[in-house]
């Protein structure tokens, strides 16, 4: 997480900050092949993002993720190329997605949204939902309280 958020606050810098860009990129690339994790420093990510199991992800570049979100492994959040859900994902604050859940398309994911394991989402969520299955169905409004870890980082 250092080498991205380095990338993606020195991006059009210039001078040494330009020099730093460069290896902080160089760095971000060597890691995301070392751990599986493909990211890109320029995605949208608030504080508190947190993965807990390393490999298998992997995020679109245009996708946003809020504040506090906690992935697991083999998670996907991917880009639509077609259709009416053509786009990236835009998820909330405080979202737990389980392992091998799969998000895809121009959906919104509200605040404090539980995905399940091996879920596939492909329509938005309302805040406080918890969904699983393929295709992911709402089964309960309690959220992802308990599940999401590292709240307390100040508004930014």
């Amino acid at each position: 997480m250092f080498w991205l958020r380095l990338a993606a606050v020195t991006r059009g810098a210039g001078g040494l900050w330009k020099l730093a860009h460069v290896a902080a990129r160089f760095m971000h690339k060597h890691y995301r092949f070392k751990f599986g994790i493909s990211i890109p420093y320029d995605t949208e990510i608030g504080p508190g993002f947190y993965i807990g199991h390393f490999g298998g992800i992997v995020v679109s570049r245009d996708a946003r993720i809020g504040r506090n979100c906690n992935i697991s492994q083999g998670v996907t959040i991917g880009q639509v190329n077609r259709g009416e859900r053509k786009g990236v994902p835009v998820l909330g604050d405080n979202i737990h997605i389980g392992a091998g859940a799969v998000l895809l398309g121009a959906i919104k994911v509200g605040n404090g949204c539980a995905i399940g394991a091996n879920a596939v989402l492909t329509r938005d969520l309302d805040d406080n939902s918890v969904a699983v299955g393929i295709p992911a169905k709402v089964i309960s409004t309690k959220g992802s309280e308990g599940y999401v870890e590292y709240c307390d980082y100040p508004n930014a």
